[in-house]
Protein backbone atom coordinates (compact mmCIF):
# COMPACT_ATOMS: atom_id res chain seq x y z
CA UNK A 1 0.00 0.00 0.00
CA UNK A 2 2.38 2.28 0.98
CA UNK A 3 4.41 1.98 -2.59
CA UNK A 4 1.54 2.76 -4.37
CA UNK A 5 1.20 5.66 -2.43
CA UNK A 6 4.78 6.82 -3.20
CA UNK A 7 4.11 5.77 -6.80
CA UNK A 8 1.19 8.24 -7.04
CA UNK A 9 3.06 10.84 -5.22
CA UNK A 10 5.46 10.53 -8.07
CA UNK A 11 3.13 10.56 -10.48
CA UNK A 12 1.55 13.78 -9.06
CA UNK A 13 4.75 15.48 -8.54
CA UNK A 14 6.34 15.07 -11.91
CA UNK A 15 2.60 16.32 -13.51
CA UNK A 16 2.91 19.35 -11.63
CA UNK A 17 6.81 19.66 -12.98
CA UNK A 18 5.62 18.88 -16.30
CA UNK A 19 2.22 20.99 -15.85
CA UNK A 20 4.92 24.43 -15.16
CA UNK A 21 7.16 23.32 -18.17
CA UNK A 22 3.97 24.22 -20.58
CA UNK A 23 3.11 27.15 -19.27
CA UNK A 24 6.42 28.26 -19.68
CA UNK A 25 6.21 27.05 -23.19
CA UNK A 26 2.96 29.05 -23.56
CA UNK A 27 4.66 32.19 -21.72
CA UNK A 28 7.31 31.46 -24.17
CA UNK A 29 5.48 30.78 -27.21
CA UNK A 30 3.35 34.00 -26.99
CA UNK A 31 6.65 36.07 -26.60
CA UNK A 32 7.93 35.05 -29.89
CA UNK A 33 4.94 34.52 -32.10
CA UNK A 34 3.81 37.31 -33.81
CA UNK A 35 0.80 36.44 -36.12
CA UNK A 36 -2.60 35.61 -34.77
CA UNK A 37 -3.36 32.58 -36.93
CA UNK A 38 0.03 30.52 -36.44
CA UNK A 39 -0.29 31.18 -32.72
CA UNK A 40 -4.01 30.22 -32.43
CA UNK A 41 -2.70 26.91 -34.29
CA UNK A 42 -0.24 26.31 -32.12
CA UNK A 43 -2.43 26.71 -28.95
CA UNK A 44 -5.41 24.02 -30.58
CA UNK A 45 -2.20 21.74 -29.98
CA UNK A 46 -1.09 22.97 -26.52
CA UNK A 47 -4.23 23.02 -24.78
CA UNK A 48 -5.23 19.79 -24.33
CA UNK A 49 -1.82 19.19 -23.41
CA UNK A 50 -2.68 21.94 -20.63
CA UNK A 51 -5.87 20.22 -19.80
CA UNK A 52 -4.62 16.51 -19.76
CA UNK A 53 -1.92 17.16 -16.91
CA UNK A 54 -4.26 19.34 -15.07
CA UNK A 55 -6.22 16.09 -15.17
CA UNK A 56 -3.52 14.16 -14.18
CA UNK A 57 -3.27 15.70 -11.08
CA UNK A 58 -6.55 16.46 -10.37
CA UNK A 59 -7.06 12.67 -10.39
CA UNK A 60 -3.74 11.29 -8.38
CA UNK A 61 -4.40 13.91 -6.19
CA UNK A 62 -7.95 12.54 -5.36
CA UNK A 63 -6.27 8.93 -5.57
CA UNK A 64 -4.27 9.70 -2.53
CA UNK A 65 -6.73 11.67 -0.81
CA UNK A 66 -8.92 8.59 -1.30
CA UNK A 67 -5.70 6.56 0.24
CA UNK A 68 -5.30 9.09 3.24
CA UNK A 69 -8.72 8.30 4.11
CA UNK A 70 -10.37 11.62 2.29
CA UNK A 71 -8.61 14.16 5.22
CA UNK A 72 -9.14 17.68 4.38
CA UNK A 73 -5.80 18.95 5.46
CA UNK A 74 -5.21 23.15 4.10
CA UNK A 75 -3.07 22.33 1.58
CA UNK A 76 -5.26 19.47 -0.14
CA UNK A 77 -7.99 21.99 -0.03
CA UNK A 78 -5.51 24.66 -1.72
CA UNK A 79 -4.62 22.85 -4.13
CA UNK A 80 -8.13 21.65 -5.41
CA UNK A 81 -8.69 25.58 -5.05
CA UNK A 82 -5.76 25.97 -7.58
CA UNK A 83 -6.79 23.23 -9.87
CA UNK A 84 -9.90 24.98 -10.36
CA UNK A 85 -8.70 28.86 -10.70
CA UNK A 86 -6.32 27.36 -13.36
CA UNK A 87 -9.38 25.64 -15.16
CA UNK A 88 -10.91 29.18 -15.23
CA UNK A 89 -7.66 30.34 -16.10
CA UNK A 90 -6.96 28.46 -19.46
CA UNK A 91 -10.80 28.50 -20.40
CA UNK A 92 -10.74 32.64 -19.99
CA UNK A 93 -7.34 32.54 -21.72
CA UNK A 94 -9.08 30.43 -24.80
CA UNK A 95 -12.20 32.02 -24.88
CA UNK A 96 -10.53 35.46 -25.00
CA UNK A 97 -8.28 34.55 -28.33
CA UNK A 98 -11.76 32.60 -30.12
CA UNK A 99 -13.99 35.82 -29.69
CA UNK A 100 -12.23 38.94 -28.78
CA UNK A 101 -9.37 38.67 -31.13
CA UNK A 102 -10.38 39.64 -34.61
CA UNK A 103 -7.82 39.31 -37.56
CA UNK A 104 -8.87 42.56 -39.44
CA UNK A 105 -8.65 45.03 -36.18
CA UNK A 106 -5.18 46.40 -35.65
CA UNK A 107 -3.69 45.81 -32.54
CA UNK A 108 -6.30 42.95 -31.16
CA UNK A 109 -3.22 40.60 -31.12
CA UNK A 110 -1.25 43.03 -28.88
CA UNK A 111 -4.09 43.32 -26.70
CA UNK A 112 -4.74 38.86 -26.60
CA UNK A 113 -0.91 39.09 -25.62
CA UNK A 114 -1.46 41.47 -22.31
CA UNK A 115 -4.15 39.00 -21.25
CA UNK A 116 -2.91 36.05 -21.63
CA UNK A 117 0.41 37.22 -19.94
CA UNK A 118 -1.33 37.81 -17.06
CA UNK A 119 -3.34 34.91 -17.06
CA UNK A 120 -0.25 32.15 -17.53
CA UNK A 121 1.41 34.59 -15.01
CA UNK A 122 -1.09 33.80 -12.15
CA UNK A 123 -1.02 30.35 -13.16
CA UNK A 124 2.93 30.10 -12.91
CA UNK A 125 2.73 32.15 -9.56
CA UNK A 126 -0.23 29.72 -8.12
CA UNK A 127 2.07 26.50 -9.51
CA UNK A 128 5.53 27.72 -8.04
CA UNK A 129 3.85 28.99 -4.68
CA UNK A 130 2.02 25.49 -4.09
CA UNK A 131 5.23 23.39 -5.39
CA UNK A 132 7.38 25.71 -2.46
CA UNK A 133 5.02 25.64 0.39
CA UNK A 134 4.38 21.68 -0.64
CA UNK A 135 7.96 20.81 -0.29
CA UNK A 136 8.79 23.37 2.79
CA UNK A 137 6.68 20.22 4.82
Amino acid sequence: MEAMYTTGLNIHYFGVIVLMGVVVFNIVMLTLSHHLIRYAKRMRIVMPISGSLIALILFTGAVMMAAKHLEFTLANIAMIVIAIVMIILEAKRYKTLKRKTDITQEGAFSEYKQKAFRFLGIEMGLLGTMTIWMMLQ
